[in-house]
């Protein structure tokens, strides 16, 4: 029988993680699992707990330790397990009142990695590419902004992690939708822009994380400084354009500390809370096109 271990102690007895005072209620039973990667460990991974009507009844990320626990009125279940890189897997259970109902052991594998581009050059597409920052604001909602004018290039090797990636970002032209707020972000309490015309990614390691997911470092300059940032990507494969080019997009996330880049203006409010927030959220949606074939040999940085 499939036991549930927490923090060395076991979930059962008279109540949810075996404390009698929080009984199950009453028609109740519990569902629970571990998920585990191919070798055996743990992962953390979202599973939802959908009723026979494809209603959504419970739903929760796993532990730690991979453990999944969730009360849920007893009938017939499919526990929905995914993690991103990762085949999701789907697990009948029948759940009865005031009884565990365990999925046991639940293995993901990985998940078939799409093709990636082939070797050459291939350049950034600014018409379906978009670069977007938010900042936490007083403490409360974010402010979103995007950079309008950029330009790029992507260089695949032959062995993939030898690719190299350049974007360029012209500084002067951020948005955030307010003309009075970007020049306060042109000026040189923050981007300096006068100063400092560019942002400046140059990456050069591509780590592949299983199935889409890939991380990429490299060095951003910004306001003069540089510093070593690794990009959390999803890649989304290939594709034909209209005219009929080769096309290849991802999806890139990573924080940023600004006064890691000596962006350090700051105003207080009362009760010592900040006007703007120390961590910069950013976002690219990339898409290129394949522009020349190469021998997958990247140019020196």
């Amino acid at each position: 029988m499939f036991t549930l271990f927490r923090r060395g102690r076991r979930i059962g007895g008279g109540g949810v993680l075996g404390h009698p005072s929080l009984a199950l209620p009453q028609g109740a039973g519990r569902a629970e699992c571990q998920v585990v990667d191919p070798v055996g460990l743990p992962m953390q991974a979202t599973v939802n707990v959908p009723d026979q009507a494809g209603l959504l009844t419970a739903q929760g990320s796993t532990d730690t330790y991979g453990l999944f626990t969730a009360a849920v009125p007893a009938g017939d279940y499919q526990l929905s397990v995914a993690c991103d890189g990762y085949q999701p897997r789907r697990v009948p259970l029948r759940v009865t009142a005031g009884e565990r109902a365990s999925a046991g052991v639940v293995e993901l594998r990985a998940a078939a990695s799409p093709p990636t581009p082939a070797p050459g050059r291939w350049d950034i597409d600014p018409a379906h590419t978009a670069i977007r920052f938010s900042a936490r604001h007083i403490g409360l909602a974010e402010i979103h902004g995007r950079f309008n004018r950029f330009s790029g290039s992507l260089w695949i090797a032959e062995r993939m992690r030898e690719s190299r990636i350049e974007i360029y970002i012209e500084a002067g032209s951020i948005d955030t939708g307010v003309s009075m707020r970007d020049d306060h972000l042109r000026s040189p309490d923050f981007l300096d822009v006068a100063v400092y015309p560019y942002l400046i990614f140059d990456g050069g390691d591509f780590v592949h994380r299983g199935g889409s997911r890939w991380a990429v470092t490299g060095a951003l300059v910004l306001h003069g400084v540089s510093r070593t940032v690794k990009l959390e990507t999803t890649y989304l494969g290939l594709a034909a354009g209209m005219q009929g080019e080769a096309r290849a997009a991802c999806r890139a996330v990573t924080e940023l500390h600004r006064e890691d880049f000596t962006l350090t203006w700051q105003k207080m409010l009362p009760r010592g809370i900040a006007a703007i927030g120390t961590t910069i959220q950013i976002e690219l949606d990339i898409q290129v096109v394949q522009v020349e074939q190469a021998d997958g040999h990247p140019p020196a940085a």
